[in-house]
């Protein structure tokens, strides 16, 4: 039998044993403090090393059985149980149903925010996901109109693990579990979060579907042909189903107390902001920063854009695979550099940046989704704790030569923002409005108008 430590010398050592198992770095540390390596990985060990079953540490004793032992999954729900998470893989966790009686398919990831999870299950970038949140109280503040960041919530369901309780807050005008069923929205409370959560982890973000029926009957095989048969989000154009479906005006700035929100009169510059899945409050922090704000589809062409003459263009956030929304939002956004208007772009916005300058992207295997990721702004030297969500990044090394890398995750050394270097232009992979999150980079709306006021001089 082979140590773990010379397993993963075979593999090529920790880097190259985590991409060929499809796991983080963290996953073969624990590897070796367990000094064990989990069955799910064997196929892939055994694969990429050509080593016996019998080699590997914490393999059975029978030698003549040549694949893992697959999960034990029970189909008969347990007593009491009126909700379930079907994963794609047949494996299924049983818990306690809330909100809509539905079941929904889509993208399992999870969330690290400690706070604003109203804000989270509203952000139109959560589209064709299912939010399984780490932090256990969610729910306690309940509902109210004022945080809500699209009018529509696309996200597809929410796990949490402690049941939903009463709300206590004076802002709540609604409970959780109401709010959702007025929605549509499956929830399941009860579940193991944190193992959920180390397998997106550990293994990527599977496909699944949560269920919730009251009665506690279920149709397992339904549910797994559900799960098993969703193509998934790669490949997948989502920005069409959230995009506004015509143009408006927007003039509502951010809230503040005791007034609530305010309301632009005097802007300084109009912008454009094309709707990829634009969240509320990032069009208040462009009407804060003193711009007109006129909102288009995502469909709109770069001659639809400029027609409005805007001294400015943002690209919104949104769900969804850029290289597939890239197929109408490249053309377009080419157009408006090739007049070298000032473009600002954040998220999904940012992405297609990069597909526009000549780069490419790819998905990340578990995508980052919380309040709390470190970045370095690479011109300042400074560290933001910024919110993101997103599954696809930029990949660096295509960036052509009249761009640069601006910002960089300080978690896994990923891309988190360009700018060009021959027109004014530049995007971040994560959420500057911070709805909900630190206020550390509120500043790149400022940087916007600066570029902009350096281009109308």
């Amino acid at each position: 039998m082979r140590t773990v430590e010379e397993i993963i010398s075979l593999l090529g050592g920790p880097e190259a044993a985590a991409t060929r198992c499809g796991v983080g770095t963290e996953a073969i540390r624990k590897w070796r403090q367990a000094r064990a390596i989990p069955a799910k990985h064997w196929p892939a060990v055994l694969a990429a090393t050509g080593l016996a079953l019998s080699d590997l540490p914490g393999a059975p004793a029978d030698t003549t059985r040549t694949e893992p032992p697959m999960a034990a999954t029970a189909e008969t729900p347990p007593e009491g149980a009126t909700g379930c998470l079907v994963l794609a893989d047949g494996t299924i966790f049983w818990g306690r149903g809330f909100g809509a009686e539905a079941a929904l398919v889509g993208e399992i990831c999870f969330n690290t925010g400690m706070t604003g999870y109203q804000e989270t299950l509203t952000d139109p970038s959560y589209a064709g996901q299912v939010i399984t949140f780490t932090f256990p109280h969610i729910g306690n503040v309940g509902t109210n109109a004022e945080d809500l960041e699209s009018i529509t919530p696309a996200a597809r369901g929410l796990i949490v693990k402690q049941d939903v309780t009463e709300p206590a807050n004076w802002r709540s005008t609604k409970h959780l579990d109401a709010w959702l069923v007025s929605h549509g929205i499956p929830g399941l409370a009860g579940i193991d979060t944190r193992a959920l959560t180390a397998r997106i982890r550990d293994s990527g973000a599977p496909n699944g579907v949560v269920c919730h029926r009251a009665d506690g009957r279920f149709d397992i095989a339904a549910l797994k042909a559900q799960a098993a048969g969703w193509p998934g989000l790669e490949g997948m154009d989502l920005a069409k189903e959230v995009t506004c479906r015509q143009s408006f005006g927007w003039d509502e700035t951010e809230w503040a107390w005791p007034a609530g929100f305010g309301r632009q009169a005097a802007p300084r510059f109009k912008v454009v902001a094309v709707d990829y899945g634009a969240k509320r409050n990032i069009l208040r922090c462009l009407a804060s920063a003193g711009c007109e704000v006129v909102v288009v589809p995502a469909t709109a062409t770069a001659d639809e854009i400029l027609a409005h003459k805007p001294d400015g263009v943002f690209l919104s956030n949104g769900p969804g695979d850029p290289a597939a929304t890239g197929t109408y939002a490249i053309p377009a956004i080419r157009g408006v550099l090739d007049k070298r208007v000032p473009v600002f772009g954040i998220c999904l916005g940012h992405q297609l940046l990069a597909l526009a300058l000549g780069a490419k992207t790819y998905k990340l295997a578990r995508g980052h989704r919380g309040a709390n990721q470190p970045v370095k702004d690479l011109e300042t030297g400074k560290v933001e704790i910024t919110s993101q969500n997103h599954g696809f990044a930029v990949d660096p090394k295509t960036l052509p030569a009249n761009a640069k890398v601006t910002h960089v995750s300080l978690f896994d050394g990923t891309n988190e923002g360009i700018a060009a270097t021959d027109r004014p232009a530049f995007s971040v992979q994560y959420h500057p409005e911070a709805s909900p999150g630190p206020s550390d980079s509120h500043y790149l709306f400022h940087r916007f108008v600066e570029m902009i006021e350096r281009n109308r001089a």
